[in-house]
């Protein structure tokens, strides 16, 4: 098992969106952007990516200016390039294509010395659709808080 220290989440992403795939996939920094990333300061809300002309690269990618950095800091939402084999690239390019699907950043983590984004295939969730888990949620916890009290009362 390898060691995959979570930096950002996108929690947000799991609400809205039905994942239907997932990628793991290199991503192209710059040298305040890692030092910063070291620091913790990213931030996925609202991020996507887009397939142009064979690559893939994510858009709206916070990442807070390294403190120390001077004028050499990086844009805090530079468009940066995502790293997949081609195969995967052409797969993913035809899900977006032919099936109408998005490609939303699911989490950013160190794996080892290197920082990885996992990608997700998606399809947008109607408001029935959230109600819906929403319901289905709340009916598990109940349902947990039952047999839960059950086994207190059975075990005296």
């Amino acid at each position: 098992m390898t060691d995959r220290r979570i930096i950002a989440g996108n929690r947000k992403a799991l609400h809205d969106y039905l994942i239907l795939d997932r990628y793991e996939a290199g991503i192209c920094l710059s040298g305040t952007e890692v030092k910063s990333l070291r620091q913790g300061n990213a931030n996925l809300k609202d991020s996507f990516a887009i397939i142009e002309n064979g690559e893939i690269f994510v858009h709206k990618m916070h990442i807070s200016p390294y403190d120390k950095g001077s004028y050499l800091n990086h844009d805090p939402y530079r468009i940066r390039k995502l790293l997949l084999q081609k195969r995967q690239i052409r797969k993913l390019q035809w899900n977006v294509e032919e099936k109408g699907m998005t490609l939303i950043p699911l989490t950013l983590y160190w794996k080892g010395k290197l920082a990885k984004v996992e990608l997700a295939v998606a399809r947008g969730k109607r408001q029935y659709d959230k109600r819906e888990a929403i319901t289905r949620r709340e009916q598990d916890r109940e349902m947990d808080r039952i047999v839960k009290d059950n086994l207190k009362y059975y075990k005296k």
